[in-house]
């Protein structure tokens, strides 16, 4: 089978690359997804809790044993499927902040700034949120594939949330992704008329009978085909069973995001030359960079009672409860079971005189127990927040132990190794309980369960995060961008995301990410998609 293109994973990025590629009928295009085409949990927003430990829709990673983990072995889900992660995530929209993108631009990556990527994050969505006044028009895009949505917080829990805020000197921000992103606020989201809006129905359903685009579900990529230092195909595997090999006359776009991307670069002989010929892989382009540079969001959950009655979906979306909101989503598509995983959130600074916050709280209101088919609403009332530095210094890897590509990659976050992460932290934590312990929060009667108002010292603090923190599913930076190999040995593509001495073969997704963006980041994968489609066009004419 030839083609122009083949697309290797219909994820966040990659569904993205497909249809902006395929939009020109002269260019045939493949795209290949290891998972299946859908499952039915995946329309209604918080249908993540039954995907979350699914093995039909969640790849159900799991990271190695770490002393700052305390020996635990933390889940790492990665969507199996149709949109990938977008498929199966908490569907919180946050772009990051200007300086990120900043940031990779001053690192070497030309093209990278926050004005660069600016328009393609405009492209992205359909923003319908209230104007704000601060730039809207110049800030958000208003006819993108993507609806994201900016709700009003109408619950008691969350207006009692902002003025306790704002009793701690946090101020209320209407919208996070336009002029500034400190504040407290809800969150915006990829939902659509009360239903989830993955990149699988944004970029992919509108466009499946284009006669330019096979789509291949259930299709495991086992290595890149070569001839010389080009790529030109890939071999995999439909069903579990039928190998085939598909061959791209112009080029290969690796999407498989930051565990399967560098997976499968190493599965095809490029990476650390000793690593690969351990595994009896033969060496195709020494690049140490690929696995390493892995970063994510190490995030405690602290935990609240809630003596009041009537606050949270512990109250409200049970039993009967439960009832009204299957009515409340069936004919307005609102309430419990049209929320994002996370509604509430807020940026906020360590300390004063930073030019942009560095600390994420994110609230769920309500206490959830392990179920036979994922978490389910607690009959206690209560929520928790999470909190975590957003830019954390700490540097893992993930690599290969097999040559079979079914064996799952060692993951290794090496979390809290800086110090400084450890300490943001901790103030992250602090800087939660003023917000709880503010008098707007007193009608709710709360009660701190975790880390506990007995836990006061850092040294106690920090010891209980190591316990309890668990990732937000961020994972990010394991196929570094950087333009300069020579000066940056982590680099494996350069800024037009090719990798550094293979010909025909990009990366695209947020394993290219230097460093990690300030919020969640399926909204910066996406613009990552969006860019490198414009780039392989542009470098095609």
């Amino acid at each position: 089978m030839n083609y122009d293109y083949i697309v290797i994973g219909a994820g966040s990025a990659g569904a993205v690359v497909a249809n902006r590629l395929s939009a020109d009928p002269r260019n045939k295009v493949l795209l290949l997804e290891a998972g299946r085409a859908d499952n039915p949990w995946t329309m209604l927003p918080v249908g993540s809790a039954r995907l979350i430990t699914n093995p039909a829709a969640n790849w159900l990673y799991a990271a190695e044993p770490e002393a700052n983990t305390k020996g635990r072995r933390i889940p790492v889900p990665r969507g199996k499927l149709l949109g990938g992660s977008s498929a199966i995530n908490g569907l919180a929209f946050v772009r990051g902040q200007a300086q990120d993108f900043d940031t990779w631009a001053q690192m070497g990556n030309a093209g990278w700034a926050y004005e660069d990527v600016l328009p393609h994050f405009k492209r992205i969505e359909s923003y319908r949120g209230p104007s704000t006044g601060d730039g809207d028009d110049r800030l958000r895009g208003r006819d993108g594939p993507l609806t994201v949505t900016n709700p009003e917080p109408k619950e008691p829990i969350f207006r009692a949330l902002i003025e306790a805020a704002g009793q701690v000197g946090i101020r209320h921000n209407p919208d996070y992704n336009g002029a500034a992103q400190d504040g407290i606020v809800m969150s915006q989201a990829s939902i659509y008329r009360g239903k989830r809006v993955s990149t699988a129905r944004a970029y992919l359903d509108p466009i499946r009978k284009r006669p330019n685009l096979r789509i291949e579900t259930e299709a495991t990529a086992d290595a890149l085909t070569f001839d010389g230092r080009r790529c030109t195909g890939v071999r995999y595997t439909v069903g579990g069973t039928t190998p085939r090999e598909a061959r791209a006359g112009r080029e290969v776009i690796v999407c498989g995001g930051t565990i399967n991307s560098p997976q499968l670069l190493e599965l095809s002989g490029i990476g650390q030359p000793d690593r690969l010929a351990d595994l009896g892989i033969a060496v195709r382009h020494a690049l140490p960079g690929v696995g390493e540079n892995l970063r994510d969001h190490y995030a405690p959950r602290t935990r609240w009672a809630v003596g009041a009655r009537g606050y949270t979906y512990n109250d409200t979306g049970r039993g009967l409860g439960l009832v009204g909101q299957a009515l409340r989503w069936a004919f307005g598509r609102q309430g419990m079971l049209a929320s994002v995983g996370a509604p509430m959130r807020a940026f906020v600074f360590s300390r004063p005189g930073l030019a942009a916050p560095d600390l994420l709280l994110g609230w769920v209101p309500m206490f959830t127990e392990p179920g036979p088919r994922g978490p389910v609403v607690s009959r206690r009332s209560g929520f928790s927040c999470y909190a975590h530095p957003m830019r954390p210094e700490s540097r893992g890897s993930i690599h290969i132990t097999s040559a079979d590509p079914r064996r799952p990659p060692a993951i290794h976050f090496n979390f809290l190794s800086a110090p400084v992460d450890g300490e943001l932290t901790v103030k992250a934590i602090r800087i939660a309980r003023e917000i709880m312990n503010a008098p707007a929060m007193a009608a709710l009667r709360l009660t701190e369960e975790a880390p506990g108002a007995d836990r006061r010292s850092d040294e106690e603090i920090l010891d209980w995060v190591k316990g309890a923190a668990e990732t937000t599913y961020h994972p990010v930076g394991t196929v570094k961008m950087g333009n300069d190999p020579q000066a940056d040995r982590m680099a494996v593509v350069d800024a037009r995301l090719r990798v550094h001495g293979i010909a025909g073969l990009r990366v695209a997704d947020a394993s290219i990410m230097p460093t990690l963006t300030s919020g969640n980041t399926n909204a910066p994968a996406i613009m990552i998609g969006e860019k490198a489609a414009a780039m392989i066009l542009e470098d095609s004419r």
